[in-house]
């Protein structure tokens, strides 16, 4: 397969990067004054189509009966290490016999992608049938990759909730879709990986270097994980439903082959990059195990929770059925001894904020990780969360923000070396007893605005191996604390360090705290 299959996947994924929240909500804002000029085009007619009806037939189905100590229990293994993930995902393609199923908010161009698709399309080859399904956000420049990939007679490619018009980039498309603001506000964030519907890798990852600790520069500490059992069978049912939904459009009925022509409109052939060096795939043990009939899971109780493909079209709250907010803040308040949160994106909101008084008030200690200044790949994001530092910490709550770098000793989390790290991963513990690892931030977008699934283990292994990832990270962390005077934020860490006295937001450069400051009046919180 040539290496340019994903030259045209997102060659600038950076457009936005950083103030991509931001820009798009004064995007929408200027767009409400406009006049549109593009809508989507009619729906598709086609029959629904469901994932794989008998995974239990199958070798990989036959393997996960085989491990599971009993009926209706789901099998997990974490997977911290980007490395891990990446290998953990490629083994997947590799020992697919039927089907692969495919969801994510975008894919890089980059090596690790190329690599993997690679095997996706080595599994094509095999007679797999592949189903991609990919939020159209961050698709700016991948038309002519993607309908590279559904030329293949055994692959799909749908992108979700589609910008018809304005493809060159992200702006154009949402100028040109301004009359329908209400639908493209809302974003598929959902995220999984599933052979044969009998294993599965899902969690916060999408696919690209920053996520599989391939980068040179900056890289993701995420969690996703292998799921076996019921819960894939769960999964496979929220595929289901956004790939035969309306908003799902086949890549041929978005992309007119005719427009693919480069800026200058001189002809159709595709700009000229430097080669993609496709990434080599680690070797893991879930690669290893996977051919000779090994399976190395905890196995739990478990559901899967995931948001309905009407939230996308509901205007303003939507109700208890589109969205698991409210499972989430039911699950958060059950609650007894300890709550610990790791949500790289952390507005909690007045709603947020009297759920953890309430907790804090029963003597429950409440514990959150997040980005710092200096780590946010989203710094509009992190507007929101600082209205609220001083409240939270007021209660008791314990506030940890992630320094840009990790030091040697987080060898569990990858080989970050010296590139910059970044918060990416969604984990919410109760009590050290049950664990949500999946998509959602505790923030307004996700709740409202981008559709988002998690998986609720009932596993004291899993959950108290979530609670020592937070305990290593921490370590890397700074604490906040107020000062005697209840309002000045104080930042440390451990060792101490008296490099940090007086410090505000440490370690981001005096450009982005003026630039946080100067944009904190125009931050719609709703949007962030």
């Amino acid at each position: 397969m040539s290496t340019h299959l994903f030259h045209d996947l997102i060659p600038a994924v950076g457009l936005l990067r950083g103030w991509r929240r931001l820009a798009l909500a004064l995007a929408l804002s200027v767009a409400s004054l406009t006049v549109g000029c593009a809508s989507l085009p009619p729906p598709v007619p086609r029959p629904d189509v469901h994932a794989l009806a008998n995974p239990q037939t199958t070798e990989l189905g036959k393997l996960a009966i085989a491990a599971a100590p009993g009926p209706g229990l789901s099998g997990f293994r974490l997977l911290a290490s980007g490395e891990d993930a990446l290998g953990s995902l490629a083994a997947l393609a590799d020992n697919a016999r039927h089907t692969l199923d495919l969801q994510y908010y975008l894919i890089h161009s980059d090596g690790s992608s190329l690599s993997l698709i690679r095997r996706v399309r080595e599994a094509a080859d095999r007679g797999v049938h592949v189903r991609l399904l990919l939020d159209d956000l961050n698709t700016a420049g991948q038309d002519r990759g993607l309908l590279r990939l559904t030329s293949h007679p055994n692959i799909e490619v749908r992108l979700y909730n589609p910008f018809p018009s304005g493809r060159l980039g992200t702006i154009s498309r949402v100028m040109a879709s301004i009359t329908d603001m209400a639908r493209i506000n809302h974003r598929m964030h959902n995220k999984m990986f599933v052979a044969d519907n009998a294993l599965a890798i899902t969690g916060g990852r999408n696919l690209g270097d920053a996520y599989f600790v391939q980068s040179p520069d900056s890289n993701f500490l995420d969690i996703d994980m292998i799921v076996a059992g019921p819960a894939v069978r769960a999964l496979s049912a929220t595929f289901d439903r956004f790939w035969n939904d309306p908003l799902a459009y086949p890549v041929t009925a978005v992309v007119d082959p005719a427009n693919l022509i480069d800026q200058s409109g001189s002809d159709a052939s595709p700009p000229t990059r430097p080669a993609i060096v496709p990434a080599v795939i680690p070797p893991t043990d879930f690669a290893r195990d996977l051919p000779q009939g090994r399976l190395k899971l905890s196995w739990a109780r478990a559901t899967v929770l995931a948001d309905k493909p009407s939230k996308m079209l509901s205007e303003g709250q939507p109700t208890s059925t589109e969205t698991i907010a409210d499972d989430v803040e039911r699950l958060i308040h059950s609650a007894r001894q300890e709550l610990i949160v790791i949500s790289p994106y952390f507005v909690p909101g007045q709603r947020g904020l009297a759920l953890f008084q309430g907790l804090r008030d029963r003597g429950v200690k409440v514990r959150v990780l997040t980005n710092s200044l200096a780590t946010t790949d989203a710094p509009a994001v992190h507007i929101g969360y600082a209205r609220y530092r001083t409240q939270l910490l007021a209660m008791g709550v314990e506030l940890h923000e992630l320094k840009p770098l990790l030091s040697a000793r987080q060898a569990s989390l990858g080989s970050f070396g010296s590139s910059h790290a970044s918060l990416h991963a969604k984990v919410v513990v109760l009590d050290r007893q049950v664990a949500l690892v999946g998509s959602m931030n505790l923030d307004p977008r996700s709740a409202k605005l981008n559709s988002e699934m998690g998986v609720v283990m009932h596993s004291p292994e899993i959950a108290q191996q979530l609670a020592d990832l937070f305990e290593e990270v921490s370590e890397d962390s700074y604490h906040l604390s107020l000062g005697g005077d209840g309002r000045q934020i104080l930042w440390t860490s451990t060792p101490p360090d008296s490099a940090l006295a007086g410090q505000s937001e440490p370690e981001a450069s005096t450009w982005l705290k003026f630039g946080i400051k100067l944009l904190s009046p125009f931050a719609p919180e709703e949007m962030l």
